[in-house]
C-alpha cells in the first residue's frame, strides 16, 4: 500500500495562511500520503505550518515548492483539480469516491496528482486546463465552502478507503479503462503538444491568435478526455511537423 501511494502527490497552488499547509500535510500523513508539492506559497516555511501539522513535519520538511503549475504535476499522466464552481467551457466532472476509484487504478502504473487552489478563489481556468478531470466535492449548498485542509482530508480519505476496499477484494470500479498497451502521455508532453497544435493551427490560418474565442480551450478538452497514450501522442506530434513541413515547401 505505501509503495502504491508514492506515486500520489498532492500539490496546493499559491497558498495564503501557512496554517492551511500544516493542516493539509496533517491529513495526508493521516491517510499515507507523503509527497506534497507547493506551488508559490505566500509564507513558507513557517512555524505555524509546523503547528498545525501536529506531527507532520517531515511531510513539510520534504515539501517541494515550484514557481508554476507546470513543474509541479510535471511527470504525471493523470492530474485531478478541485473546482467548486460552474466554468464556461464544462470539463470531465467526477465526486471524491470516483476521483479515488480512478486514482487507484492508475497508481500502480504512473504518478497522479491532485490539485488544490486558493482559499479565497480556487484554481484559475488556466490552473484548470491542465488537468485531466475535475473533482466536486458535494458540501451543502448554503454553506459550500470547504477550509483547504478539509477538501485535502476528504479526497485522501476517498483514496484510502478505496485502497482498503482493494485490500479487500472488493476494488472499485474505475471511469475509465486503463488496460493499456503502452504508457499514458503525461502532462508535460500533452503541454508540449499543445503548444505545437497552436503553432500549426496559427501558420495554416484557423486560428486566429488576435481573436482565439475557446479554440484552444475546447480542443484540449478533447485530447485530455481521450486520454492519448505516447505513442498516439507521437503520432499526432509527427503529423503536425508534416503540415508545417509541407506549409514551408508551398511557401
Amino acid at each position: 500500500m505505501q509503495n502504491l501511494m508514492a506515486n500520489a502527490r498532492i500539490v496546493l497552488v499559491n497558498t495564503s495562511h501557512p496554517g492551511n499547509i500544516g493542516g493539509a500535510a496533517r491529513a495526508m500523513k493521516n491517510m499515507g500520503i507523503h509527497n506534497l508539492v507547493l506551488v508559490e506559497p505566500r509564507d513558507f516555511p513557517s512555524g505555524k505550518a509546523d503547528a498545525r501539522s501536529a506531527g507532520a513535519q517531515d511531510v513539510l520538511e520534504d515539501a517541494l515548492v515550484v514557481d508554476t503549475l507546470a513543474e509541479a504535476i510535471q511527470g504525471c499522466a493523470l492530474v485531478v483539480g478541485t473546482s467548486a464552481r460552474s466554468r464556461n467551457i464544462p470539463w470531465p466532472l467526477l465526486d471524491p469516491r470516483e476521483t479515488a476509484a480512478q486514482a487507484l487504478a492508475e497508481l500502480p502504473k504512473h504518478q497522479v496528482a491532485f490539485v488544490f487552489g486558493r482559499e479565497d478563489r480556487g484554481l484559475t481556468n488556466e490552473e484548470l486546463h491542465l488537468c485531466n478531470f475535475h473533482v466536486h466535492i458535494p458540501s451543502h449548498e448554503e454553506f459550500s465552502s470547504l477550509n483547504l485542509a478539509a477538501a485535502v482530508q476528504v479526497i485522501t480519505y476517498e483514496l484510502r478507503m478505496a485502497l482498503l476496499a482493494a485490500n479487500e477484494g472488493d476494488t472499485p470500479k474505475p471511469i475509465w479503462g486503463t488496460q493499456w498497451d503502452e504508457e499514458l502521455a503525461t502532462n508535460d508532453q500533452m503541454e508540449k503538444l499543445f503548444e505545437h497544435m497552436a503553432q500549426t493551427l496559427i501558420e495554416v490560418e484557423f486560428l486566429d491568435p488576435e481573436s482565439p474565442r475557446q479554440l484552444m480551450a475546447r480542443l484540449r478538452r478533447l485530447y485530455v478526455r481521450a486520454r492519448m497514450d505516447r505513442i498516439e501522442h507521437n503520432i499526432m506530434r509527427g503529423i503536425l511537423t508534416a503540415i508545417q513541413r509541407t506549409l514551408k515547401k508551398l511557401r
